[in-house]
């Protein structure tokens, strides 16, 4: 199971612990954003310093109607004790944890200040 906590701004974060080709690892938090597709979010010096290969760009719709393009990159994270390589979408964002990544697992937030985030695996 992660478990996380719900910000002041009624976000869900969540730990994380994301590395690249050669092991190099950073914990960071990350957001839960149901309204995001992919895998994961992180900003360009995190990607650079973890020197996660890049695979390929993408492009995006944003809530507002306009169009973004982005670079791709290849990462692992621990997700509930188990390295997962994922794809890593480049956003110059807070991290964000996508529905790609929380896919056949279960979603339980107290949205409160200080509220509960827990994410687990099916039964």
């Amino acid at each position: 199971m992660i478990e996380g906590v719900v910000n002041a701004a009624l976000e869900g974060v969540i730990p994380l612990s994301v590395s690249g080709p050669t092991g190099q690892a950073r914990d960071i938090e990350a957001i839960v954003d149901t309204g995001y597709d992919g895998f994961l979010t992180l900003p360009h010096a995190l990607v650079r310093e973890l020197g996660l290969p890049f695979e390929t760009s993408g492009r995006a719709t944003l809530a507002d109607g306009s169009e973004a393009s982005f670079n791709v990159h290849r990462g692992t994270v621990r997700w509930d004790t188990v390295p997962r390589n994922i794809d890593v979408d480049v956003s110059e964002t807070t991290p964000l944890v996508g529905m790609s990544l929380l896919e056949w697992h279960r979603l339980v937030v107290d949205v409160r200040d200080g509220g509960r985030v827990a994410i687990e695996a099916p039964a």
